[in-house]
C-alpha cells in the first residue's frame, strides 16, 4: 500500500512540476533587438509558441537602444511617446503573465520606422504544451558555427515559476502528511 501513495505522490509531483515551466526567449535569437535589420521582429515571433509565464529577454546596446512597451495604437504609430513601460539596461527581461497581446518598439527616432518592433501573443498553455518546449530556431546559415553559449541562448530555456514551485511544493507537503 505505501508503494502506492509514493507513486501516486511522484505522478502529482511530476503533474504539478508541467506547470511551473515557462520557456525563455531572446528576442531576435542571437541578433538581439537591433535597428539594423537583421531581424524581421514580427517573423521571428510568428515562429514561437509564447504562452503565460514565459520570458521575453532584450538584449541590445543601451547607448542607442531601449525597450518601450505600448498600446497596439502606439504599436501600429510608432509613436514612443507615453509608453506603458520603459526598460533601458540593456538586457531587460519580461515575464509574459497574464494572456493577452503585447507591444514592445524601441523608442529611439527612426527605429520602429526601421522594424525595430514586435507584437508577442501570450496565451495560456493547454496541457499537452505542459511538458514540452518549443523548438529552438534552426541557424540561417548551414555552415555557421556557434559557440555553446550562443547556441544555448537562441532557443527557449526552462525555468521554474515561483508560484509553480510554491504550489507543488504545498501540494506535496499536504500529500506526505497524509501519508505519514
Amino acid at each position: 500500500m505505501a508503494l502506492g501513495k509514493s507513486q501516486l505522490i511522484c505522478l502529482v509531483m511530476i503533474t504539478l512540476c508541467g506547470v511551473c515551466f515557462g520557456a525563455v526567449y531572446r528576442v531576435g535569437d542571437s541578433s538581439g533587438w537591433s535597428s539594423r535589420g537583421l531581424v524581421d521582429y514580427n517573423e521571428w515571433a510568428s515562429t514561437k509558441d509564447f504562452h503565460v509565464g514565459d520570458t521575453l529577454t532584450f538584449s541590445y546596446n543601451n547607448q542607442f537602444h531601449n525597450v518601450m512597451q505600448v498600446t497596439n495604437e502606439d504599436y501600429e504609430s510608432c509613436n514612443p511617446a507615453s509608453p506603458i513601460a520603459v526598460y533601458a539596461s540593456g538586457s531587460d527581461t519580461i515575464t509574459l503573465e497574464r494572456p493577452d497581446n503585447f507591444y514592445f518598439l524601441c523608442g529611439a527616432p527612426g527605429h520602429c520606422q526601421a522594424g525595430q518592433r514586435v507584437e508577442i501573443l501570450a496565451t495560456i498553455p493547454t496541457p499537452d504544451d505542459s511538458f514540452t518546449s518549443p523548438s529552438p530556431t534552426p541557424s540561417s546559415s548551414p555552415a555557421e558555427v556557434k559557440s555553446p553559449s550562443s547556441a544555448l541562448s537562441s532557443g527557449p530555456a526552462l525555468h521554474f515559476s515561483k508560484l509553480g514551485l510554491g504550489v507543488t511544493m504545498f501540494v506535496l507537503s499536504t500529500l506526505l502528511g497524509f501519508v505519514f
